[in-house]
């Protein structure tokens, strides 16, 4: 379903090590997997056809290589506002391991010591909305899950924590648009592998 007001397609990086483990990559700049070059590929399929204002891209290795492998890295602007969630003193932990130390943590709602909290994510989310409202047409973004959960809540409007509510596989596809006018932005598409 196509429509008539431009569309922003989110694509989160195919797998690393760590997002295959489950451990929190914020800052740590890891390649992906052979199993993500070959989602980052696949993602060209999906995206075949469609055409892009705008291609932005975290700075990232496993983001700008996704970006690279489906077949847009030579149109991209890396812009640092994409950056994963700074994990701080979590980066390279996992959930569970979290959990076992501090019960009840949930990195929307409580942030990572050393690291960001859900508003200063919202705040980057924010200065890229701003700049994908002055673009006349479709952006496509790659970065990675927490910020686009993050991208996506306030797009509609709801706090970053919001973000909770959005679940984002490697290599998925979503959609943001806007559905009877630009006043009424909309989640059009979500987590499409």
């Amino acid at each position: 379903m196509s429509s008539a007001f431009p569309e922003i397609y989110l694509a989160r990086h195919g797998e690393t090590e760590w997002s295959a483990s489950g451990k929190h990559t914020g800052r740590t700049d890891i390649p992906l997997t052979a199993k993500g070059e070959e989602a980052a590929r696949d993602v060209a399929e999906r995206l075949k056809g469609l055409t892009f204002e705008a291609v932005w891209s975290s700075p990232s290795q496993r983001a700008f290589d996704t970006c690279r492998l489906a077949g847009f890295g030579e149109r991209a602007v890396k812009k640092a506002d994409l950056q994963e969630w700074d994990y701080g003193a979590y980066e390279g932990v996992t959930t569970k391991e979290i959990l076992g130390q501090r019960p009840g943590w949930n990195v929307f709602r409580d942030g990572c010591p050393g690291g960001e909290t859900a508003a200063d994510v919202g705040a980057r989310a924010d200065a890229v909305i701003a700049g994908l409202r002055a673009v006349a047409g479709n952006v496509l973004i790659f970065s990675s899950a927490h910020f686009l959960r993050v991208l996506a809540a306030r797009w509609i409007g709801l706090p970053p924590q919001g973000g909770a509510h959005f679940v984002l596989d490697t290599a998925s596809l979503s959609v943001l648009g806007y559905e009877h006018d630009l006043t009424e932005p909309v989640i059009r598409r979500w987590n499409r592998g």
